[in-house]
């Protein structure tokens, strides 16, 4: 039998041992189980987001002193959030999406592949060529759940062959809309896990080609009517009337690009398809570059690809932006009711709930409701993306005489901006004469007139750069800036809200990691130095088109997701004062879109006012998130401030492929950039050599 002393020993030796980490896996499931990202993780672990990535795949450990917390953090959560035996049984309350673009709607469980279905084909290997090349697939393997084997959706050829991720290639003998979706419900093997533990499952998504169309019966084209938005079948229609006698329902929207089939939901069992008509126009051309043109196979690789790395499309890509802010922060979660004992559901923290809220009456619209009811007469908020030239009677002959214009872009602007941003998440209060503070989202009207700055800069109270005038409304992180840059401010009256919350972190980190991980895709990658990245710049969408389709895609969602947050009425009949479909949704939140929109052009003019300071430079103009410098030479590194090591000095525009850094947009030659000026033009629209989309984030 041991000694006392043998026993101590051994129990000095217990404790002297590190502490024990949970597997990888168990460790990302009560972070998730928390609500809480990566990045608000790493920023407690005092590490970085990388570093908690590796934490939870298993690829590097936490060394003490981090580990003893991190350890003590998730032992304090696994106390709070147990790994369920079995999923409790969540309340359905889903009947059928009622409202036009975009729909919430809930979300049906797939039926899973039945256990005899013949294992589908793999396409044979091709030979790596610019549009597909064999490395960059094995670079970024693609995980499928286990229910849905097959990947999130599928491609029809038009030959009875459905072409998947990977290559993937199915039988499918369907011929009738009402067939389709049946088998892709039972057979096919097709869907999406969901992103949030209290989320749903993605729909699978059918996507026709032009062939694929005409077998099924529908038209080559949608004509004959006056807005893209209202194309669809007539209900007379015989694909429409196949669906009706099979029993299967459309949403309000009708059989038009993007169509819903789907039953009503038995508890959990509802079923429901999504469909995307190619030749009706299903992929804008602006955001999916090229793509309609591509082969199945193609369309299914690009569309796969954002499916995997965003979500599953759900229409245009303002729609899936939008999508995947709910997708991310599901308004609700499964709750224990005390009285009964069975579960129910409940508001999910972080999120925007279930019912719409009005704003307040600057935050909203002059069409709005609110205002006209009202008879609100106190201006509105002018949050918007800037659209500034320089006066050229602000040019010195030094300016002048300089060879070129550059002009800048920042990635994904508005995505930078919606990083740590925190949002209201309740209605707003009315306050008269609060004091400032910059930790509370809302909106303040006070008066900015008094700030004297340089004419040579934008003032970054106002879209286009002109001094304000007298009191307005602005949102909080315009006022902040105003504080920042040392003046005074003494806000007359605000709207603010008392519970808030980084509602977009999610879709943030999402969004950015598909970004980052699209772009390596294409050769940029976040180890080169400034040169190689202007170099990797210029060739990146030869090398891929379809990877930089992709990007495009990702691109186009987070400035048309944040447009989608004050969708405006659609239609020449609509009268002002009367709702829009758009105000049912628990998303149509303008303080938010001003929120996303004030931060990015602070950031912006904070760049502009640091490069000043570094380099004595001062720009020409600057829409949205593109601005034009002169410069001796045709390249940024010619202008842009570098320390004595060789590293960009910080605080500047720096080059590079993560959100907020930039990117060489164009080149032209000083006297275009004059010349442009002196006519009242934005040579940062221009810069490229054509006309740029202005974006207003709408």
């Amino acid at each position: 039998m041991a000694s006392e002393e043998e026993l101590i020993a051994s129990v000095d030796a217990l404790l002297a041992e590190e502490p024990q980490l949970p597997p990888p896996a168990e460790r990302a499931r009560l972070r998730e189980a928390a609500g809480i990202t990566q990045a608000r993780l790493a920023l407690a672990l005092r590490t970085s987001t990388q570093m908690v990535k590796g934490y939870e795949t298993g690829r590097s450990e936490p060394q003490e002193p981090r580990l003893t917390a991190y350890v003590r953090l998730l032992n304090g959560w696994a106390a709070k959030y147990p790994a369920a035996v079995q999923q409790p049984e969540v309340p359905e309350t889903f009947t059928g999406p009622t409202t036009p673009e975009p729909t919430e709607p809930e979300t049906p469980a797939p039926a899973p592949a039945p256990a005899d279905q013949t294992a589908p084909e793999r396409r044979p290997a091709r030979p790596a060529t610019s549009r597909r090349p064999a490395a960059k697939k094995a670079a970024h393997p693609v995980m499928t759940d286990q229910r849905f084997p097959n990947g999130p959706l599928a491609v029809l050829d038009g030959h009875g062959s459905a072409h998947g991720i990977d290559d993937l290639v199915l039988h499918c003998p369907a011929t009738t809309i009402p067939e389709l979706v049946e088998w892709t419900l039972t057979e096919s093997g097709l869907g999406a896990a969901k992103l949030h533990r209290n989320g749903k499952d993605a729909d699978p998504l059918i996507v026709l080609t032009a062939a694929a169309a005409v077998k099924f019966g529908l038209p080559e084209r949608l004509e004959g009517h006056e807005q893209r938005r209202s194309l669809r079948l007539l209900e007379d229609h015989p694909v429409v009337k196949q669906i009706t006698r099979a029993k299967w329902q459309l949403t309000q929207r009708g059989f038009g690009p993007w169509a819903r089939v789907y039953r009503k939901a038995q508890g959990r069992d509802r079923q429901c398809v999504q469909l995307a008509i190619l030749p009706w126009d299903a992929l804008d051309e602006r955001s999916w570059p090229g793509v309609a043109d591509m082969d199945a196979a193609d369309i299914a690789r690009v569309l796969g690809t954002y499916a995997t790395r965003v979500t599953t499309p759900r229409g245009s890509t303002a729609v899936s932006g939008l999508e995947l802010m709910t997708a991310l922060r599901p308004p609700t979660r499964a709750v224990r009711d005390e009285a009964t004992g069975g579960w129910v559901s409940g508001h999910n923290a972080g999120s925007l709930g279930t019912e719409p809220m009005d704003p307040a009456p600057p935050e909203a619209t002059p069409e709005h409701p609110v205002v006209v009811d009202s008879g609100w007469k106190g201006g509105f908020l002018n949050e918007e993306a800037y659209q500034w030239v320089r006066s050229v009677d602000t040019l010195s002959d030094e300016e002048c005489t300089l060879p070129f214009a550059v002009g800048l872009d920042l990635n994904t602007a508005f995505l930078a901006a919606a990083s740590r941003l925190t949002v209201g998440l309740s209605a707003p209060d009315h306050f008269h004469a609060p004091t400032f503070n910059p930790k509370i989202p809302g909106s303040w009207l006070v008066d900015l007139s008094h700030i004297e700055l340089d004419p040579r800069l934008p003032s970054p109270f106002t879209p286009d750069g002109t001094r304000p005038t007298g009191p307005a409304w602005y949102q909080t992180h315009t006022v902040a800036y105003a504080q920042e840059l040392g003046h005074d401010v003494h806000p007359v009256e605000a709207y603010l809200r008392r519970e808030t919350g980084a509602y977009l972190d999610p879709w943030h980190d999402r969004l950015k990691n598909a970004y980052v991980d699209t772009l390596a895709d294409l050769g940029v990658t976040k180890d080169l130095d400034d040169h190689a990245f202007l170099t990797a710049m210029e060739q990146h969408k030869q090398a891929d088109p379809a990877m930089a389709a992709v990007l495009s895609a990702i691109k186009a969602t987070v400035k048309g997701g944040v447009g989608k947050l004050r969708e405006r009425p659609q239609g020449r009949h609509y009268k002002a004062g009367e709702r829009w479909p758009a105000l049912e949704r628990p998303t149509w939140r303008p303080d938010i879109r001003a929120a996303v929109i004030s931060k990015a052009r602070v950031n912006m003019h904070r760049k502009l006012n640091n490069m000043v300071k570094m380099t004595g430079l001062y720009p020409l103009a600057v829409l949205s998130d593109c601005v034009v410098y002169p410069s001796p030479g045709e390249s940024p590194l010619d202008f842009l401030p570098y320390a004595a090591s060789g590293k960009p000095q910080p605080g500047g525009f720096r080059l590079g492929p993560t959100p907020g850094l930039a990117k060489l947009e164009g080149v032209q030659s000083m006297l275009w950039a004059v010349d442009l000026m002196e006519k009242g033009l934005n040579p940062a629209r221009h810069i490229k050599g054509g006309d740029a989309v202005m974006d207003e984030g709408e």
